[in-house]
């Protein structure tokens, strides 16, 4: 574990296991025993925002007992998709199946979200079998709902925006809506199921 100070009031912490930092952390502030705001997992870390004593807390992290299994995970999400991405025979190259077969592979694996970022609403889906490459161009303008894969995470764009990651189907999951609590649909340490619609 490595902490780092940003700015007055922010913790970053590099940990090999952020999602378990993340699910322990965050049960720990539900509970009133952490004041901090805001709890940001990573790729490989975990911001603390809005920490009352940085200093205090940067003391007490690395004897911090570490036990996610004493966090309940919140009920698996399905997400229904189309699979007819423009990128479909791509990736069932790489993954050496036909297309058939990557969507077998897609909607059997249970993926789980590392975490969000990006745009509104965009989660990072980890459990992914095959590292996949991005596009050598990014695209000027993927749809919102198009679901893609990079490297080892698939994603689901929530608005139209460029875009690099390889499309292999589209969704109308609303996956941001700043009336709902919370707004995103897909939070962190949630596993996500794919079905083919």
């Amino acid at each position: 574990m490595q902490l780092r100070p940003v700015g007055a009031d922010a913790l970053l912490i590099e940990v090999d296991s952020p999602l378990d930092w993340f699910a322990a952390l965050d049960a720990e502030r539900a509970a009133g025993r952490l004041p901090v705001i805001d709890i940001v997992p990573g790729a490989r870390t975990v911001l603390l925002d809005g920490v009352a004593d940085p200093a205090g807390l940067a003391a007490r992290l690395p004897d911090w007992k570490l036990d996610p299994a004493s966090v309940p995970p919140e009920p698996p999400l399905t997400v229904d998709v189309h699979f007819d991405g423009v990128d479909l025979p791509f990736v069932a190259d790489l993954a050496g199946l036909d297309i058939d077969g990557v969507v077998d592979v897609l909607t059997g694996t249970e993926l789980t979200v590392a975490f969000c970022g990006f745009a509104p609403g965009f989660a990072y889906l980890a459990g992914l079998p095959w590292n996949v490459p991005r596009l050598g161009t990014p695209r000027t303008r993927v749809p919102a709902g198009s679901v893609a894969l990079a490297a080892e995470f698939a994603g689901i764009y929530p608005t139209p925006s460029p875009g690099g990651w390889r499309i292999v189907g589209h969704s109308t999951a609303e996956l941001f809506d700043v009336a709902r609590t919370p707004p995103a649909l897909m939070t962190p340490g949630r596993t996500v199921r794919f079905r083919a619609a």
